[in-house]
């Protein structure tokens, strides 16, 4: 893990904190360098429920067509119609968020679809995940990081891994174990 070094300033995603807020939503057009596309039966249905539960935007629809979906900078969704029922989910995409938000999506999303949702849950490298069973039925993981002790267990285990674990300094310093390379 010694190839890599410390890219923050290209991220949309703020470094966890308390108070962090999240990033306004990113209205620009760029070289998507990701994006999923989503299959739909039903583009409305779907579009409602990823516009008002898990906060993206319709950047754009082409009517029958496609829906070009988006939160922050760099987390695009394509859902495009087909006449097929969802099949279970084989793959996952994650989303990052800010740890004030992941209550927000939960409670929004079961709003709409009851039961949709699971967690949220803490993993071991330092995130809030919650997951999400959209109407088309791709698992969706909202992930928000949180802070790491420096001094816990947790990041004992992952500088063991080999992940650098920063011992202090400003805000700006302190690593998203969410973002580093595994």
């Amino acid at each position: 893990m010694t190839d890599y070094y410390q890219a923050f300033d290209m991220s949309p995603v703020p470094p966890p904190g308390p108070d962090v807020t999240p990033p306004e939503i990113f209205r620009g057009i760029y070289g998507m360098p990701m994006f999923v596309t989503v299959p739909t039966s039903d583009l409305a249905a779907s579009v409602d429920f990823w516009v008002r539960g898990l906060g993206f935007v319709d950047l754009f629809t082409v009517p029958g067509q496609i829906t070009h979906l988006r939160r922050w900078a760099f987390q695009d969704v394509l859902l495009v119609p087909t006449g097929a029922p969802p099949a279970p989910p084989t793959v996952s995409i994650s989303f990052s968020c800010v740890l004030s938000q992941v209550d927000e999506i939960a409670q929004a999303c079961t709003a709409l679809v009851p039961g949709c949702t699971t967690g949220p849950r803490q993993t071991p490298w330092s995130t809030v995940d919650l997951e999400v069973i959209t109407p088309e039925n791709a698992r969706v993981i909202m992930t928000a990081a949180r802070l790491l002790d420096p001094d816990s267990a947790e990041a004992h285990s992952l500088e063991a891994a080999g992940f650098i674990i920063p011992k202090g300094g400003s805000r700006a310093d302190r690593t998203r174990m969410s973002d580093s390379p595994a």
